[in-house]
């Protein structure tokens, strides 16, 4: 059973050629987006042959979701300090340099613009964030064991919780998160959890 197209991971020559395509896809969603991200421009950009790209990806739609692997397999890592309140501020200051970047921000801006009418990049978005959920959700696992927050509490939509408000402002009102805002998003989060309002009903 083959893969799906962008979704083998290589190595060597074949690694080069996907992340220079890959940055190339970046520099059109960033400059140009969705609507004009074209696979021959794109391998034009890369320097690689038209055929490559194609064979490799397929379809525009396919190129996508392996940019957005590739987002999620090279974000930065979580951080644990041992309290799950600092944990979160970590986890919120890595949401905030994120949007506030100016390639990474537009780059977000562009690839949750088109999920919003193509359902294969909706669905590579969520893959996307179930990634990264998945990656700091320990940090609350562990805060839980240690009898910082109460047994039962749901890590996913803590982490959830943390980003959402940024999230919000960032795609509704424009306006670029903060380091305020980022402390602000997670102290909310932290007291919620606290409080219990993240505990996983039966």
């Amino acid at each position: 059973m083959s893969a799906d197209p962008g979704t083998v991971r290589p190595g060597g020559r074949t690694a080069r050629v996907r992340a220079a395509v890959l940055r190339a896809a970046g520099d059109v969603l960033v400059e140009e987006g969705f609507d004009r991200l074209d696979l021959a421009d794109v391998a034009r950009r890369a320097e690689v042959g038209k055929t490559t790209v194609y064979r490799r990806w397929g379809s525009v739609t396919g190129l996508v979701a392996d940019l957005l692997a590739d987002m999620a397999e090279t974000s930065s890592p979580r951080e644990e300090t041992g309290a799950v309140l600092t944990d979160l501020l970590a986890n919120a200051g890595l949401v905030q340099r994120t949007l506030a970047d100016v390639r990474q921000g537009a780059l977000f801006r562009a690839v949750i613009a088109a999920a919003a009418c193509d359902a294969r990049t909706a669905q590579a978005l969520r893959r996307f964030y179930e990634v990264r959920v998945a990656e700091w959700a320990p940090c609350v696992e562990q805060g839980v064991t240690r009898g910082e927050l109460p047994v039962g509490t749901d890590a996913g939509a803590v982490v959830r919780a943390v980003s959402a408000p940024l999230y919000y402002e960032w795609l509704t009102a424009g306006v670029v998160p903060d380091n305020p805002a980022a402390e602000r998003a997670a102290r909310a989060a932290h007291a919620a959890a606290v409080a219990g309002v993240y505990v996983r009903t039966p």
